[in-house]
């Protein structure tokens, strides 16, 4: 690794190394396509007793974000320590709620993909019909639509909806995956993208096979994304910050 990214003096080497992972996420994300011009949010917590979490610079595109200009936050929202740049409010309504509530929602992500968003549209919502979806079975909750999440009052609302559950989809709005991890979060967001672009695909050939509740558990239990044997999604997150580091490697700066 260059000078150029050596880790700054003001930050602890476990938060360092969140910053440059969470970092890593928002370019794996403009390079998946899943980049909203300056919107939509990843947020991790920041390791240590104090509740702080990570989150996106408001005004930045993903491309754009580092490892150093992250903004770090409290359940609340208010920047802890100096930031050039302020956070989305939208952002942080519903993901301030979760990350408060849930000791172990150590990540959280939302999208506004065009499949994502086709599916939280639609008033049957997320068909378990495909390969994808059938791994997401019995992890899927709603949450009906309040117009944009600018109101700190629907953040625990948008709670209540999730439940247990670790993937939510705002209706008519788009999808919210809760991780233990980066690496879990990553990868509920892979399953929930493929599975909404198959359903997308697929509904234009008409009726789509039904997959009975016994395959669909089955599915859920032999899921590789998620056995540990096989990295619990630590691996297939590693492989894409490598391809990142190839092609775009500025954001451990």
């Amino acid at each position: 690794m260059s000078d150029a990214f050596l880790k700054p003096a003001r930050f602890s080497d476990a938060e360092w190394q969140a910053r440059v992972q969470l970092a890593a996420c928002y370019r794996i994300f403009a390079h998946l396509g899943w980049a909203e011009l300056i919107y939509n949010h990843i947020s991790l917590r920041v390791p240590g007793p104090e509740e702080h979490f990570l989150i996106n610079p408001f005004g930045l595109h993903y491309t754009e974000v580092t490892a150093s200009n992250l903004v770090k936050v409290d359940v609340h929202g208010n920047t802890i320590g100096s930031s050039d740049w302020p956070i989305n409010p939208a952002g942080f309504t519903f993901h301030g709620a979760i990350h408060a509530t849930l000791p172990d929602a150590h990540c959280v992500m939302h999208v506004h993909t065009t499949p994502t968003m086709a599916v939280c549209c639609s008033e049957e919502g997320l068909s378990f019909t495909n390969f994808y979806a059938a791994q997401l079975w019995g992890q899927v909750a709603y949450h009906d639509f309040e117009g944009i999440t600018v109101h700190r009052e629907e953040g625990a609302r948008i709670l209540a909806s999730a439940g247990d559950r670790r993937v939510l989809l705002l209706r008519n709005h788009g999808p919210v995956v809760i991780g233990h991890t980066l690496a879990q979060a990553f990868n509920l967001m892979w399953l929930v993208q493929r599975a909404c672009e198959i359903q997308v695909a697929s509904a234009a050939l008409g009726k789509q096979r039904q997959i009975p509740v016994p395959v669909l558990e089955g599915c859920v239990r032999d899921s590789l994304n998620f056995n540990p044997r096989f990295g619990a999604g630590e691996d297939s997150f590693a492989a894409m910050q490598r391809q990142i580091d190839r092609i775009d490697p500025g954001y451990r700066s």
